[in-house]
């Protein structure tokens, strides 16, 4: 699935074709389309161009600050101190995560091998979780963003996101749907752990060659975990650790994911066929911020213009962003930006909305 998604923003670099790639689900532009002349004006600022150099030195530190945790946890040694040094070796691991998205999406580099060896070596090895489901769910999220029959982050699962769905639940799923709101952000506790089973129940659709290198490095990322977790702490010590950084690594990536599109626009799926622009748009939302939310949120805060762009590399998201807003003002078109706070919340009284008949 990586070249899948290789392929799809490579029509975006040429200005034809598919920003998001998806079972064949394309821009198809013509010259008078609303996105034909924000794309020509981003591609003459040369902000499609990769930023290799600017990946590779934050890699490797990123690499670094990875290995400074694990000898901090080694200098502590078996102690309960240890368990401090969950919560920096989550956050790196959700810089890991944002690298491997971004090689998904041939950020990086336009070498499709190297992209998904980068996405293996970070997903798979690094964190244990399957590129190939991610990038798989994760193109047909851009295809198609908050659409309820197309976006796998909107369909029916622990959550649901239209009171159509909130009203077919029974038994627990139906307590649940009532209190989603207020249980979501403990619910991501969970997450770091599903990634991990969701990767590997995965394997059984993927290609045999390409499922036994999956497996291989999956199985090798327990391995070493487990390995060093058991090499500094005594057993049970290693049980509450992993709880935790698992924890705080799911809730990290939820927080960094949950303002982009809960509670935008959800396109009628019986209605009119939006356009690339409005359906990028008009499902999006930004977060405000300045270096510290950018480094935070990995990028994602500017995610409309992510999703028009998908092989953006990330330090030019913020550069394309006053072209895109005043693209969008020229059009009349809403383009919905907030704080941080403002966004968890607007994403969490939608939750609260969709459950309200079940009340």
């Amino acid at each position: 699935m990586p070249q899948a998604v290789a392929t799809a923003v490579e029509g975006t670099r040429d200005g034809a074709g598919s920003a998001v790639g998806a079972g064949g689900t394309g821009i198809a532009q013509s010259q008078g389309s609303d996105f034909a002349p924000l794309l020509r004006a981003v591609k003459g600022q040369g902000l499609l161009e990769r930023r290799t150099g600017w990946y590779a030195m934050g890699i490797a530190a990123n690499l670094v600050a990875l290995g400074a945790v694990v000898t901090g946890m080694f200098l502590l040694g078996n102690t309960w101190w240890t368990l401090l040094l969950a919560l920096p070796l989550a956050i790196f691991w959700s810089r890991t995560a944002f690298v491997g998205h971004d090689a998904g999406h041939a950020q990086i580099t336009g070498d499709r091998r190297a992209s998904r060896a980068i996405g293996l070596v970070h997903a798979n090895l690094l964190l244990g979780m399957n590129e190939a489901w991610w990038n798989d769910k994760h193109v047909r999220h851009h295809a198609n963003p908050n659409h309820i029959d197309k976006d796998p982050d909107v369909g029916v699962g622990a959550l649901v996101w239209t009171q159509k769905q909130a009203a077919q639940r029974e038994g627990f799923a139906r307590w649940l749907t009532r209190n989603q709101a207020r249980l979501f952000f403990p619910m991501l506790l969970l997450e770091g752990i599903a990634l991990k089973i969701s990767g590997f129940q995965y394997l059984r659709q993927q290609p045999a060659r390409e499922r036994t290198l999956s497996a291989l490095l999956l199985v090798a990322h327990l391995g070493l975990y487990a390995s060093l977790l058991l090499t500094v702490m005594s057993p049970g010590k290693v049980v509450v650790f992993a709880l935790v950084h698992h924890a705080l690594f799911g809730l990290h990536l939820g927080m960094a994911f949950a303002p982009n599109h809960k509670g935008m626009e959800m396109p009628d799926p019986d209605g009119d066929r939006w356009g690339h622009l409005q359906r990028q748009v008009l499902t999006s939302r930004n977060v405000r911020g300045g270096v510290l939310t950018d480094w935070f949120l990995g990028g994602l805060n500017y995610q409309i213009e992510h999703h028009l762009f998908p092989s953006m590399p990330r330090p030019h998201l913020r550069l394309a962003q006053p072209m895109v807003r005043a693209h969008c003002e020229a059009l009349g078109m809403p383009y919905t930006e907030t704080g941080l706070i403002e966004s968890y919340r607007q994403a969490l009284q939608h939750m609260h909305e969709v459950g309200e008949p079940l009340r």
